[in-house]
C-alpha cells in the first residue's frame, strides 16, 4: 500500500463496545484506553454517544452512553496528541448539550444517520461544524439503500460542510467487491471529501473490507481493540496498528489493553465472529435477532436460527401476495 502515511485510525471500543456492556467500562479503562491509544500512535479516539438522556427516556446506562463534558474532563485531565470523538443519533441529541469546540475536550463529533434523515444530519453537521468541530456523517444500512436515494442524499453532503463521509457496513454484508464498488461511488460523487469505513465482522471479513478501503484511498479507518462492538464487533485496532506502513504506529500498548482489560471483559460479555451473527450477515440482516438468540436459552440452536431467518414469512423478498 503506497497511501499508507494518510491513515487515520478512529478507535470506537469505548462507544461501539459499549453496545455489548451498556456502557459499563470502568474510569481506569477508559483512561488505560486513552493512554494507550496515544502510545500507540492511533488518531482517534471516540470515547462514547453524545446523546441525551432525556431524550432517551428509561436508558439506563453507563456514563458513555450520554458524555458530560465535566465528567469527561475529569477522566481524561490531559490531552494527547489523539484527537477525541463522540457520535450523536438523530433524534437524541439535544444541541443545548454541545459545548462550542474551545469549551469541550471533543475534536469530532459524528452524526449517524439512515438515508431518510439525510436532511436532519447535515443540520445537525452545520450546526457543530459551525461550533468548531470536525465533523462526520454516518450512512448507516447501506446494504439496503437504493441507488438512487444515495445519489439524491451526495448532492446535498456534496454542499455540506461535512469533513468525513463514511462507508458503513451495519450489517456486516458487504464483500472486496461491495466496499470496491460503494468507495468507488464515493469518490466520484464527493470528490472533495474525505471518506471514512467502519466495518462489522459478521463473516470475518471487516479487516480486509477495511484494508480494500485502505488501498483505495479512503482516509479514516474505524477499529476497535480486540474487535470489541456490537454482536459479531468491529476491525480490530490491533491487526490495522500492525498492519499498515506507518513509522508512528506501535502494537505494543494495544496488546497491553487486550492482556489488562478485554480479556478479562470478555469472560463477562460476548462480542466477535459467532454463528448467528455469521447469518445474518450472510442473509444482509440487522443482527437484532442473533443478539436475541444468543441472550436466550437456546442460543446455540443455529440450525433453528437459521430456518427461522429463511423461511418464506420471515425473508420479506419471498413474500407472496395471497
Amino acid at each position: 500500500m503506497t497511501k499508507d502515511l494518510n491513515h487515520k485510525i478512529l478507535d470506537c471500543t469505548i462507544r461501539d463496545g459499549g453496545l455489548v456492556n451498556n456502557w459499563d467500562f470502568s474510569v481506569k479503562m477508559v483512561q488505560d484506553m486513552y493512554a494507550g491509544l496515544s502510545e500507540a500512535g492511533v488518531e482517534y479516539m471516540e470515547v462514547g454517544y453524545k446523546n441525551s438522556a432525556k431524550l432517551l427516556k428509561g436508558a439506563d446506562a453507563g456514563p458513555w452512553r450520554f458524555l458530560n463534558e465535566d465528567f469527561l474532563k475529569e477522566v481524561i485531565k490531559t490531552k494527547t496528541d489523539t484527537k477525541l470523538s463522540a457520535l450523536v443519533d438523530i433524534g437524541r441529541v439535544d444541541e443545548n448539550d454541545i459545548l462550542p469546540r474551545e469549551q469541550s475536550h471533543l475534536d469530532m463529533i459524528r452524526v449517524a444517520t439512515y438515508i431518510k434523515d439525510v436532511d436532519k444530519a447535515l443540520e445537525l453537521v452545520n450546526k457543530f461544524n459551525s461550533y468548531g468541530y470536525e465533523t462526520s456523517i454516518n450512512i448507516m444500512a447501506l446494504s439496503h439503500v437504493m441507488e438512487n436515494e444515495l445519489t439524491e442524499a451526495f448532492e446535498d453532503i456534496a454542499k455540506s460542510p461535512v469533513d468525513v463521509v463514511y462507508v458503513v457496513d451495519s450489517y456486516g454484508s458487504m464483500d472486496n467487491r461491495d466496499v470496491d464498488y460503494m468507495v468507488s461511488k464515493f469518490q466520484n460523487l464527493l470528490p472533495n471529501k474525505k471518506l471514512g469505513l467502519h466495518m462489522h465482522n459478521n463473516m470475518q471479513l471487516a479487516f480486509a473490507n477495511t484494508l480494500v478501503g485502505a488501498a483505495k484511498g479512503v482516509e479514516f479507518l474505524d477499529a476497535s481493540v480486540f474487535g470489541m462492538g456490537r454482536a459479531a464487533g468491529n476491525c480490530p485496532t490491533e491487526l490495522l496498528v500492525s498492519y499498515l506502513k506507518n513509522p508512528r504506529y506501535e502494537i505494543r500498548p494495544v496488546l497491553d489493553l487486550i492482556e489488562r482489560h478485554l480479556i478479562p471483559m470478555r469472560e463477562k460479555v460476548e462480542w466477535g465472529y459467532i454463528i448467528p451473527y455469521m447469518v445474518a450477515g450472510v442473509l444482509n440482516e440487522h443482527p437484532r435477532a442473533g443478539m436475541a438468540l444468543r441472550s436466550s436459552s437456546d442460543k446455540d440452536k443455529y440450525v433453528e436460527f437459521y430456518d427461522r431467518l429463511t423461511s418464506p414469512e420471515a425473508m420479506p423478498t419471498n413474500h407472496h401476495s395471497d
